[in-house]
């Protein structure tokens, strides 16, 4: 299984600087404890200087990463407050039948309610759902299904 980890890096950011990505190794630490066999597609992980990026360079990891989330089994979009970058990588998945599981407090923004599978409040919800397993069999269906 395939896991893409969208969520927040500017946001509402008014500077080129990223903002605190502590959530991103909570949830790969969670997938690798309970689900050894996902692979862990992460931005940050991936483009760690990407604010020191040229505009070309920029504009090309962009694409490729908007791409990217259209590419797996399941999407991971922790969205606390909006990100259009997260925006658009959900429009990508969602138009690609991945499975995608939102994070958010606005649980009824119409793009993301309308483009998720799954709404939850809270990273620790996530947490837990990856801890107990629940969706891995309903997710491991649908790409059984693919």
């Amino acid at each position: 299984m395939k896991i893409f980890i969208s969520g927040v890096m500017q946001g509402v950011r008014l500077d080129n600087q990223i903002g605190d990505q502590s959530y991103r190794t909570r949830i790969t630490a969670a997938v690798k404890e309970h689900m050894p066999s996902a692979e862990v597609l992460d931005p940050w992980t991936m483009h760690p200087d990407s604010v020191a990026y040229d505009d070309a360079k920029a504009k090309e990891t962009f694409h490729d990463l908007v791409h990217m989330a259209g590419t797996v089994d399941l999407l991971f979009a922790y969205i606390p407050r909006m990100s259009m970058g997260t925006a658009m990588e959900m429009w990508e998945a969602n138009q690609a039948g991945v499975y995608i599981i939102a994070v958010t407090p606005h649980a009824h923004h119409w793009a993301i309610k309308h483009t998720s599978d799954e709404v939850l409040p809270d990273l620790e919800t996530l947490l837990k759902m990856i801890g107990n397993g629940r969706f891995q069999s309903e997710i491991e269906e649908r790409i059984a299904k693919k």
